[in-house]
């Protein structure tokens, strides 16, 4: 799982970054904005990485697999389900 830390900027927008990944930090309006631009830029880092044979962090949790007809039935299934 990547962890994603937010912080508000003295001019009031909001950043957001993911430590795990050195240079994906993305700005927003507002502190959800940010987070889902960030968001949006490690899966874009990690696709290049992944396609060019680099290292990346562990992803374990960062997808969830639910069983067939499971989608709202724990413990089959993941909380993010």
């Amino acid at each position: 799982m990547l962890n994603l830390e937010t912080e508000q900027e003295d001019d009031g927008r909001w950043i957001a970054e993911v430590r795990d990944l050195p240079g994906v930090l993305a700005y927003g309006a507002t502190r959800s904005e940010a987070i889902v631009r960030a968001e949006a830029l490690a899966l874009r880092v990690l696709a290049d990485r992944l396609d060019h044979g680099e290292a990346v962090p562990d992803l374990a949790g960062l997808f969830a697999a639910c069983a067939a007809g499971q989608r709202s039935k724990p413990p089959a299934c993941s909380p993010r389900c």
